[in-house]
């Protein structure tokens, strides 16, 4: 299991403790920067020569230490590291927050961190990344968004980027300048647990929604200087949607997995979206997947990872597409190459990768990558490659000129305009599979007998990367929002609305159910079908999570089965991050609802007909679990519901 990714519960360090390091770090602002006339130094200077004349000052300790990114959790028990290694980078790993959790303690702990970067002998700023995969999700009283699988359902790229602009003024708002988002990936298998992070099935769909990078990044490099801009990170470089079930690392099944394809097919599926975030977006950096490939043009048996894959990250990324931005590692993804650590570090940074996620281990890193140098096992050329690269970006970013947060957003934070983008995601990703009779759109006035778990849950709503890594049930500590049962009293007032979670209540009188099921929260390999289950967020209490499945929980089936048969008319809303196996029978409307975040009213929207049903499906909707991978263009494609398909409906 690879569980090294610490993301494994909530890191909560107090602010208090950055205060005991102001002797330490003196009242270092940026005053260092402002200090020298060094060229590197002159905002009037072009970025190319400020970087050259930087990396003449740079000693190979110094330059190393750009190359490494430590977890905050860790730094806080060693809070000297950032000055004394001159490190590149800091991030949070998800749930990784300060006390309080709020925009301005985030503000205030990402400039306790950069005052200790200005400490060092140049004055280098950091860079802090974190993860915004459908909004700031690690800050309370985020916008947060659908997850790319009900993004792709919209169709619309205008609104993704406007999902991520918003996303990129929050996170920014906070003095995060860098989110590792967004996945580009193109998911062929539902039963992987990262599936709801693609937009989609096809590359042809994952590509129109890479303009989620001009929302992040803008369209113009000055755009990065902006306080609403955030370098983005297309993920994960390339093939990790593309696995083959059962080759899935330690005991995940198929995430992290080995794609068995030839060069040709990967190609034609895997790397399209790439090319476009760095050909036609200019993405600032690439994060590689922890997945491997095996070539079939030369017999399977062979898998080279990507975080050591040279051919890939070097040959095709860098030299064939042209990608001049940095590769920068996932959480600790070195780890699983074969070797001693030092050879882990060689192979990587051999490979092509510029910047290392290294949470705990960056002293180590540091000092091995300088021993490797000094052996001659890494060349100086490829150092200098990788710093240059991040440090262009940094001074695109204005980092020099403006280290320290830039808090003029913190007042649009979770805003009601913000979250009004949000809701309208919400209503454009519902796809409706079935419509018997038209039931669809509901009337205002009737009589609605709500059940199902699903139905007054921001937590299952949300999905996992929401305040903690792999999320968690339930309202309590949650994000604020509105679920889908508060979203249909607010747009269907004069409805008569009874609401019994298991659906034992009496239906009498009802007019017609709607039942909300589904799937609970999970991220990467925990929500393999058949992978381990989680147990270690606050919420869990130790208690391992439902196994995941394509089929729905038998309670969830239950519920239906109860109120369907009671009720004369029944809709189904399915919140899940890929599609699930329902029995329909008795049921007169079904919607894919995926995972909508904290704007359920949006769902209210289309179920009540102020917005039309307008959604098509992003992926292949299974008619059995057994089906699965199945993809459009397949042979012998006999799905329940094909890619593309969404009924539609009017506003009413």
């Amino acid at each position: 299991m690879r569980s090294k990714r610490h993301r494994w519960g909530i890191i909560v360090v107090p602010l208090a403790g950055f205060a005991l390091l102001g002797p330490m770090l003196g009242t270092a602002q940026a005053e260092p920067i402002a200090a020298s006339p060094a060229a590197y130094r002159n905002p009037a200077l072009p970025v190319k020569d400020r970087v050259t004349d930087l990396l003449k000052r740079m000693t190979l300790a110094e330059k190393v230490g750009q190359m490494t990114q430590a977890e905050r959790g860790s730094l806080a028990a060693d809070p000297g590291a950032v000055t004394e290694l001159a490190l590149g980078s800091v991030l949070s790993g998800g749930g990784s927050v300060p006390t309080p959790n709020t925009p301005t303690a985030w503000a205030d702990m990402v400039d306790g961190f950069q005052k200790q970067a200005l400490a060092s002998r140049l004055g280098i700023p950091m860079i802090y990344g974190v993860d915004s995969v459908h909004g700031d999700g690690n800050v309370f009283g985020a916008t947060i968004f659908p997850h790319n699988i009900g993004l792709g359902a919209t169709r619309d790229p205008a609104l993704v980027a406007e999902t991520a602009h918003v996303t990129a003024a929050e996170t920014r708002s906070t003095g995060v300048p860098w989110v590792f988002a967004p996945c580009v990936c193109v998911t062929r298998d539902a039963r992987w647990g990262r599936s709801y992070e693609s937009f989609g099935e096809t590359p042809e769909l994952v590509t129109q929604m890479t303009t989620a990078i001009d929302g992040f990044q803008g369209t113009r490099t000055a755009d990065l200087k902006n306080p609403d801009r955030v370098l983005a990170t297309a993920k994960h470089f390339a093939g990790d949607g593309d696995t083959t079930y059962g080759t899935g690392s330690g005991d995940y099944p198929i995430d992290q997995g080995v794609t068995q394809t030839s060069r040709k097919e990967f190609a034609r599926i895997d790397l399209p979206p790439f090319i476009a975030a760095v050909q036609k977006r200019n993405v600032g950096s690439i994060m590689p997947s922890y997945s491997s490939v095996d070539w079939t043009d030369d017999g399977l048996g062979n898998p080279v990872k990507m975080h050591a894959n040279k051919e890939l990250l070097t040959g095709v990324l860098k030299q064939k597409i042209g990608f001049d931005g940095f590769v920068i590692s996932d959480y600790n993804g070195i780890d699983q190459l074969p070797g001693t650590f030092p050879e882990q570090v060689t192979a990587s940074v051999n490979a092509g990768v510029d910047m290392f996620m290294e949470p705990a281990r960056y002293r180590e890193f540091v000092t091995t990558l300088i021993a490797e140098v000094n052996a001659g096992r890494v060349k100086q050329s490829r150092i200098d490659d990788a710093v240059r690269r991040i440090l262009t970006k940094k001074f695109e970013l204005g980092l020099f000129e403006k280290p320290f947060a830039d808090r003029s957003g913190i007042k649009d934070f979770g805003s009601a305009q913000h979250r009004a983008v949000a809701r309208k995601a919400v209503a454009e990703s519902q796809v409706l599979l079935k419509n018997s009779g038209n039931l669809l759109p509901l009337k205002k006035n009737a009589k609605i007998y709500v059940a199902g778990r699903n139905a007054d849950d921001i937590g299952n709503q949300a999905g996992g990367w929401t305040l903690t890594w792999q999320g968690f049930s339930g309202n309590e500590n949650q994000q604020p929002g509105t679920t889908v049962l508060e979203g249909i009293k607010q747009v269907a007032p004069n409805a008569k609305v009874t609401y019994s979670k298991d659906g034992t209540a009496p239906v009498a009188g009802s007019d017609v159910g709607v039942v909300v099921v589904g799937e609970t929260p999970y991220s990467e390999g925990f929500g393999d079908v058949g992978g381990p289950q989680w147990a270690y967020d606050p919420a869990d209490n130790g208690v391992p999570r439902e196994a995941k499945s394509l089929s729905l929980q038998p309670e969830d089936q239950a519920t239906i089965d109860r109120v369907c048969k009671a009720v004369a008319k029944c809709v189904v809303l399915v919140v899940s991050g890929r599609p699930q196996i329902v029995a329909t029978g008795d049921v007169d409307a079904l919607v894919a609802s995926w995972l909508p975040g904290t704007e359920g009213a949006g769902v209210a929207d289309v179920l009540f007909g102020k917005r039309a049903f307008t959604g098509k499906l992003p992926v292949t909707w299974p008619a059995t679990a057994a089906q699965e991978p199945i993809n459009v263009g397949d042979r012998n494609y006999k799905p329940a519901y094909p890619y593309g398909f969404g009924l539609r409906t009017r506003v009413s």
